[in-house]
C-alpha cells in the first residue's frame, strides 16, 4: 500500500511539474524576451528620429481667483 501511494504521489508531482511549472516558466521567459526586444526597437527608432528626452520642469499650477463670490437664493 505504501508503494502505491508513493507511486501515485510521484505521478501527480510529475504531471504538475511538466504540465504547469515548466510551461509557465517558458512562457514568462518568452514574454520577457519579447518586451526587451520591443524596448530596444523603440529606443533605436527614437535615436533614428533624433528624439532626446527633455527633463520636465513643470511647476504646480498657480491658483487664480475666479472672481467675486455670487450669492444665490434657493427657489422653492
Amino acid at each position: 500500500m505504501k508503494y502505491i501511494l508513493f507511486a501515485l504521489l510521484a505521478y501527480i508531482l510529475y504531471q504538475f511539474i511538466f504540465k504547469l511549472v515548466i510551461p509557465v516558466y517558458l512562457a514568462s521567459r518568452k514574454i520577457k524576451r519579447g518586451f526587451r526586444e520591443m524596448q530596444s526597437r523603440m529606443e533605436e527608432q527614437m535615436q533614428q528620429q533624433g528624439y532626446s528626452p527633455q527633463p520636465s520642469t513643470t511647476e504646480p499650477p498657480k491658483k487664480t481667483k475666479a472672481g467675486d463670490y455670487i450669492e444665490f437664493e434657493e427657489i422653492k
